[in-house]
């Protein structure tokens, strides 16, 4: 009698032990960090901050964590954010090749130069830079106007990336803001063979063929009114540029005519040019 009630009670205590879920395994910090980075390789950006949270939660801290918390901002959208992780790692000493070019290029978004330069530099000091760390940094220059130096890096970005249309194009730009109009069109054109549906680089293409045409552009079969006034307004910015005043004058006027409605930028560039 004995023996069978202690063979019940251990029966009773294994189905009791067998209906216990076993304990949640603990996942270490890192490993979290690790795993939020790789969400944000693949876009995964919502997965992202959930592991950051359960990573902060467990303790996670230092530059792994900031890194990451950087790359989110950026990915995000929230440049400034981005723009100060990345240099907070940068002045703890944390100067990878990544680190550098995402500061830079999400500085840029800002239109803060000044601040991407130094990220810039640091970037393309690697000798794994990447295209778009050289072409950051010839945008950078072309805002400083040190033409040589915007020459130099977007060459080494189109020897990284031969095919890049988005570095032919601001190859292309550079030009165009030294009033370098024959230098620019082979490159506006190369780029908008590889990119056809950018409108960026159709727009700079057309600039640069209305700066080099004796004649106003003509309206396209189909075109819009509002498209051909933007695009007699652009040939009379590129006149005035080129130091062509009556062209500049007759390009904005038409573009008045052209529209539908006031043209305010032709208008107000017509302004300027007749005072000038």
């Amino acid at each position: 009698m004995i023996g069978a009630l202690l063979l019940a009670f251990a029966s009773a205590t294994a189905s009791a032990e067998s209906a216990t879920p076993p304990p949640t395994p603990i996942v270490a910090p890192a490993s979290l960090v690790r795993d939020a980075d790789h969400a944000i390789t693949a876009g995964r950006l919502e997965e992202a901050r959930l592991l950051i949270g359960r990573a902060v939660a467990a303790g996670a801290n230092g530059p792994a964590l900031e890194r990451v918390l950087a790359d989110l901002a950026y990915q995000s959208g929230n440049f400034q954010e981005a723009v100060n992780r990345y240099n907070h790692l940068v002045k703890a000493g944390h100067r990878d090749a990544h680190v550098c070019e995402a500061g830079a290029l999400a500085a840029l978004h800002l239109g803060q130069w000044l601040t991407a330069k130094p990220l810039a530099d640091c970037a393309t000091s690697s000798a794994k830079a990447s295209w778009r760390a050289w072409n950051a940094r010839g945008v950078i220059a072309d805002f400083e106007r040190d033409w040589s130096t915007a020459d130099g890096a977007y060459a080494r970005a189109h020897e990284v990336a031969p095919a890049e249309a988005e570095v032919i194009n601001n190859q292309g730009w550079s030009h165009l803001l030294r009033g370098d109009w024959a230098g620019a069109l082979p490159l506006l054109e190369q780029a908008a063979s590889l990119q056809p549906d950018s409108q960026r680089i159709a727009n700079n293409l057309d600039l640069a063929q209305a700066a080099l045409a004796t004649d106003l552009p003509e309206r396209r079969d189909g075109e819009s009114d509002s498209s051909f006034a933007q695009r007699l307004n652009d040939a009379g910015v590129a006149a005035e540029l080129g130091g062509d005043r009556k062209k500049a004058i007759a390009a904005f006027t038409r573009a008045l005519h052209a529209s539908g409605v006031w043209y305010a930028r032709a208008s107000n560039n017509l302004e300027a040019v007749s005072k000038n």
